[in-house]
């Protein structure tokens, strides 16, 4: 193993226990930091003091021409991945005294996000109100549904939820987000019902708040119990089409209905941030253009409408 390689393990050990990093966020720093490693060794760059700013002009290059097998090409935001965790890397190697290009030489490429596509309420009461709650299985998912709306829980975090760890008498619990950051959400009455409803029909002992069903009720599917993120996305995406909603409906587009939702009746964005556990209110400002949207069209509806 070279000295980089070396310095790279270093690094993705210093993201897990003194930056507190989640495995997925370790594991994807080391994919993108693996893939220019790689790139340098081909250029004859193996060391840290030999990385400079046009190596990485020709990694950018590399990755902007890059095709899997299937002749896909790299979005322009996993393109940036890569730069990020290269630019970490290197304020790492910095820190430790290790001369190498300075990372602030790196600006990040320039990119136009998705413009989110939220349902409205209208919408949303429609696919709350598909599940069949005469079956156990139907129950579950308006839990599901209810859930998501309610707290603004990424899948993977409602999946993981236990039922020890849901206190429906006070609404409110304690969750683990990404980077190991603890939050609490909030339950809303019609949530809390149920999943008190839910959990009522549960003649197990197994912790897991969500698990799986196949055919008739209370027959399990699979060993561990517990229902799968892609489970709950086909699952939303199936009421949503039964619902007869055009637009595109999964999981997290229910946490963007459920931000809109507390922007458009007031809430102050940094609470926003906290209740969606963002560490940074740059990823919340992504909701203020859909806010500042819907303001626009009241203005132009109610400002002046008597006016001739």
């Amino acid at each position: 193993m070279s000295k980089i390689d070396e310095l790279k393990n270093d690094f993705l050990e210093y993201l897990e226990i003194e930056r507190n990093k989640s495995d997925l966020t370790v594991k994807n720093y080391n994919h993108y930091l693996v893939r220019f490693l790689d790139f340098a060794n081909k250029e004859g760059v193996n060391s840290p003091e030999s990385i400079t700013i046009d190596l990485v002009r020709k990694f950018r290059l590399f990755l902007n021409r890059f095709t899997n097998e299937k002749g896909q090409s790299l979005k322009k935001i996993t393109q940036n991945y890569h730069i990020i965790a290269l630019r970490a890397f290197l304020k790492y190697l910095i820190k430790r005294d290790i001369q190498t290009l300075p990372a602030e030489k790196i600006e990040l490429g320039d990119f136009s996000r998705k413009e989110i596509e939220v349902i409205e309420i209208s919408e949303l009461e429609r696919l709350l109100n598909i599940p069949d709650i005469s079956k156990t299985a139907g129950i579950r998912d308006r839990a599901i549904l209810e859930t998501l709306f309610s707290t603004g829980l990424r899948v993977s975090e409602l999946v993981n939820l236990n039922r020890d760890q849901i206190n429906l008498k006070t609404g409110e619990f304690m969750v683990r987000g990404k980077g190991r950051k603890d939050r609490i959400v909030f339950l809303s009455k019609d949530a809390a019902f149920w999943l008190s409803k839910y959990l009522e029909k549960r003649k197990d002992n197994y912790n897991p708040v969500f698990i799986n069903y196949r055919g008739k009720d209370n027959i399990f599917e699979g060993e561990s119990k517990r229902l799968t993120a892609r489970s709950v996305q086909r699952m939303v995406n199936k009421y949503a089409k039964l619902a007869g909603i055009v637009k595109t409906v999964t999981p997290h587009g229910l946490r963007h209905v459920f931000a809109t939702d507390l922007l458009q009746n007031g809430a102050d964005i940094r609470s926003v941030q906290t209740m969606l556990g963002h560490s940074s209110i740059t990823t919340t400002q992504i909701y203020t253009h859909i806010t500042n949207k819907r303001l626009k069209e009241v203005h132009q509806s109610f400002h002046t409408s008597k006016r001739k």
